[in-house]
């Protein structure tokens, strides 16, 4: 790697997690990534489930030997350092720390039906089980399609429930009549609260059937759906469910797919998740950002510990289907993606060849990731070249361009803009 202007950026190494969910070897974009970023061999049967650029404990990024700083040097306790690369105004509200956490995903199979707990109950949940719990922040997200990625995420409308349990006798088995009737009774006229209060009660009671309920209720479910498919097509949702089934045989999550709104993004759209709001990844590649935090409560397609009294409380249950972000062009071949999240936001530049973007100065840090191909990086009067799986910190108020010889694909993660126009 060329060594990097050291008052403006640090190229960094990123840290892998190779939970059993992600794609094997160099299927995974992660394994390329990690590759190119480390040098890493990459194992064939090995999952590589997230590459992780940030400051989380749980998987910390280190500045590159070549900064002239040593290896073993984290970004973390090199922002201790020197707080003032993070701009005063992200000091002031987050202290010396990224607020953001910046990660690519390589999903093979379904990540457990989960939620992000807010800040106040981040801070319980973290006193009362760190060993599960491992911070006390909120974990807001965002994640942006790489290659079509298929995702539940929140509850669908009152309409399509009571769809679900006309259709779906095997829910109404787990749940019981007196609960489905509850949901089928409401009208429009019994506003929102008496909607939100029925969902409640016939989820909690779905995701707390017990094992054996929910193995007979799926093996009838399946039994059901193999004689319908001979005389229609199944639904996107119910061949989806059959194979949450192969996946996860007999886990309640299986059925409780049949809540949550089914997302299919194309590359370039995005989805963001506020705290809890109940979402499961279930395949594709995706860029994904989010607050510095790894707080999970999972109750359903998981071999992972499960919090069900947790997640089933903490829920908002909004109903309906979740916006789509776009993006909006913030020059010719930059587009930005903006949650409505103090944190962070993301930038996705496509250049094609002999083709040049700016990054504005921005009053806060951010982090690149070379994505694909290469290209002339220029801070100043300096020049680097960054090619694939490079990684980079920039400091705040750096004004970067990029030129390309070839097409370069490069994404930035940086403290959401509308937080600085907020408070000046």
């Amino acid at each position: 790697m060329a060594k990097a202007n050291v008052d403006n950026l640090k190229r960094l190494r990123a840290w892998v997690q190779n939970y059993d969910w992600g794609r094997c070897g160099t299927e995974a974009q992660v394994a390329r990534l990690l590759a190119l970023n480390s040098g890493a061999e990459i194992e064939p049967e090995r999952p590589y489930a997230e590459f992780w650029m940030g400051t989380h404990d749980s998987g910390p990024s280190f500045l590159d030997d070549d900064n002239g700083e040593g290896g073993n040097l984290g970004l973390k306790d090199w922002i201790l350092k020197n707080p003032n690369v993070l701009g005063h105004k992200v000091l002031k509200k987050w202290g010396p720390d990224l607020p953001f956490m910046f990660k690519v995903l390589s999903v093979a199979k379904p990540l457990s039906i989960q939620a992000h707990p807010d800040k106040e109950l981040a801070k319980e949940l973290h006193k009362l089980k760190p060993n599960i719990y491992k911070d006390a922040n909120h974990k807001p997200e965002m994640a942006l399609a790489l290659t079509e990625f298929r995702a539940l995420c929140g509850f669908i409308t009152l309409e399509e429930l009571k769809g679900v349990l006309i259709d779906v006798p095997e829910i109404v088995e787990l749940v019981g009549t007196a609960l489905a009737k509850q949901v089928l009774d409401i009208d429009r006229q019994d506003g929102a609260e008496k909607a939100k209060y029925a969902l409640r009660s016939v989820f909690t009671q779905l995701m707390s059937a017990s094992k054996d309920m929910a193995t007979k209720a799926i093996s009838k479910l399946k039994s059901r759906l193999h004689v319908e498919s001979q005389l229609r097509c199944l639904t996107d949702k119910e061949q989806l469910v059959l194979h949450l089934d192969k996946q996860y045989p007999g886990d309640i999550g299986v059925v409780a797919a049949f809540f949550f709104n089914y997302v299919k993004l194309n590359p370039g759209e995005a989805l963001y998740l506020g705290a809890n709001e109940p979402h499961a990844y279930l395949s594709g590649e995706c860029i994904e950002c989010m607050a510095t935090s790894d707080n999970v409560v999972r109750a359903g397609l998981t071999p992972k510990h499960r919090d069900i009294q947790t997640l089933c409380s903490m829920l908002t249950y909004k109903q309906g289907y979740p916006e789509i972000l776009k993006g909006f062009p913030l020059s010719q071949y930059i587009t930005r993606y903006l949650p409505p999240f103090e944190e962070f936001e993301v930038d996705r530049c496509i250049l094609p060849k002999g083709a040049l973007a700016v990054f504005p100065a921005i009053p806060g840090p951010s982090i690149f990731l070379v994505f694909l191909g290469k290209g002339t990086l220029c801070t100043g009067s300096r020049e680097d070249v960054v090619k694939e799986g490079d990684v980079l910190f920039a400091t705040s108020n750096t004004e970067i361009s990029i030129t390309t010889t070839s097409e370069l694909q490069v994404y930035r993660a940086g403290v959401n803009s509308r937080f600085f126009h907020a408070a000046l």
